[in-house]
């Protein structure tokens, strides 16, 4: 995702953004120890695009004169996930459904 398509979200949109990346970021890697993740590129981009919607949100705070990581904690609680994608798993695909909807945030 290029920077200019994530400047362009407003503050809510870039917070759910950068949750939606950690959460397939998540799912990516639990894949990856499993051995079941074919495309490894993938970790490496979507690591790229969170460290993107990061760097625009603390850019955002010190320009708003905000805390580092207010505006993440001000919107977290409106991020609803989206449905997991259909893959070529199989009935199985739904085991992290849990684990990932549970995850509290690392602060």
């Amino acid at each position: 995702m290029k920077i200019d398509e994530l400047a362009s979200l407003g503050d809510e949109q870039l917070v759910h953004k950068e949750l939606e990346l950690e959460r397939t970021m998540m799912g990516h890697t639990f894949r990856h120890r499993l051995q079941q993740l074919e495309n490894t590129s993938v970790l490496k981009t979507t690591r790229r695009d969170i460290a993107r919607t990061q760097t625009l949100l603390v850019a955002r705070e010190h320009e708003a004169g905000l805390q580092r990581g207010s505006l993440k904690a001000r919107h977290r609680s409106t991020f609803v996930a989206a449905a997991p994608a259909a893959s070529a798993g199989g009935a199985g695909d739904d085991f992290l459904k849990g684990v990932l909807d549970s995850r509290e945030p690392a602060e």
